[in-house]
Parts: structure tokens; sequence; C-alpha cells
């Protein structure tokens, strides 16, 4: 099962990832955790990537996508594995795309969570004055300017994946506003189906 989370910051991935992994054994893969172990590993790609990083760039798509090609190949993920946090543009679906199929691989599906980014707003803004309350540090990505900054940023680049997704007929979109134990039943009946398909 290959599958791709995609909500803006707030929308529940995180907390909807680690069930599914739990269900299925698949591993969630997360780009800032696959490039920084690629680092470490000193990969062809992790050694690329780390001078790029160290002189300040950005590391592009192709070195991104190869990071992550080097890790479906490890065998926790031979089963399946979910994407959160990539692809965030576009173009990176399609390098994406590429690769899978350079690998005889394809996507099984994409679930988007729905969400109304107000009430995320509204949710981040009293998590973080009950945090200040508590006499607990603040993370400055729960502050609502922070978290307003990367909304808008999820709008300009990621947003255009639905389309992107569902012009391919692979998306489904689930309310991200309903009770997390609600968006789990449906995201586990949208999943189910391709739990016990025949690897592609």
């Amino acid at each position: 099962m290959r599958i791709i989370l995609l909500g803006p910051p707030g929308a529940g991935k995180g907390t909807q990832s680690a069930r599914i992994v739990e269900r299925f054994g698949i591993p969630q893969l997360s780009t800032g955790d696959m490039l920084r172990a690629a680092v470490a590993a000193g990969t062809p790609v992790g050694l690329e990537a780390k001078s790029i990083m160290e002189s300040g760039g950005l590391v592009p798509d192709s070195v991104v996508v190869g990071i992550v090609a080097d890790r479906i190949e490890e065998p926790d993920a031979r089963g399946g594995f979910i994407l959160d946090g990539f692809p965030r543009t576009v173009e990176q679906a399609a390098a994406l795309d590429r690769m899978l199929a350079d690998k005889n691989l394809s996507l099984d599906t994409v679930i988007e969570f729905a969400v109304n980014e107000e009430i995320l707003v509204d949710r981040i803004a009293k998590r973080a004055a009950e945090t200040a309350a508590r006499g607990e540090p603040v993370r400055k990505d729960d502050t609502p300017e922070v978290f307003k900054t990367r909304l808008a940023a999820f709008r300009a680049q990621t947003a255009p994946l639905s389309a992107y997704y569902s012009s391919l007929g692979m998306l489904k979109t689930i309310d991200g506003m309903n009770p997390v134990d609600e968006v789990t039943n449906e995201l586990m009946g949208a999943l189910e189906p391709f739990a016990s398909a025949p690897a592609s």
C-alpha cells in the first residue's frame, strides 16, 4: 500500500499516519528524517544533499526524489509506505511518479484532509494560549502568526496537488474537521481495499 497524505499544517496528518502505521505495519516516510538519515549514512545522494545544505542552498527536487527512491528500497518499505510532507509541489509529484514508474511501482491512493482554515487558526491560538498558561514554552510553529505563514505557503505550493491527483483519479477527500476517531474510521475504510490488493 503506497499512499500520500495531503492537507495543511494542523489537519491531523501526523495523528492519522501513526494509526495507519499501527494498523497496516507500513512506515511513515518523512523527507526531513530521510534527508538526515541519508546524510548520516553518507550515501551518494546524502553526501550531495549535505554539500548543498552546508552551502546554504535548498536541496533540489532531484536529490529529494533520489533520497525517497533509496528509502523505499529498504526492507520495511517493501510492503508499502506513507508519504507525509512530500511531494510539496506538482513538479515533485510528477518526479515522484516517474521514479516509481522506473521501479515498476505506482501510488495506490492519495488521501486529502479537508479542513476549515479559520477554525484551524483558532485552534492553534487556543493551544498556544493554554501552553503559555501552563508556563510551558510555546513552539514557534504554534504561534498564530507563524501558522498563518505556513498556511499561505501550503495554499501557494501544495494545494494544487489536489487537482493534480484528482485528474489522475487517485484523490480521496476526508473531512478533517470531524472528531479524530471518525476521521480514522473513514480513513481506514478508504485504505482497506488496498491492504488486500496484490502489490503492483
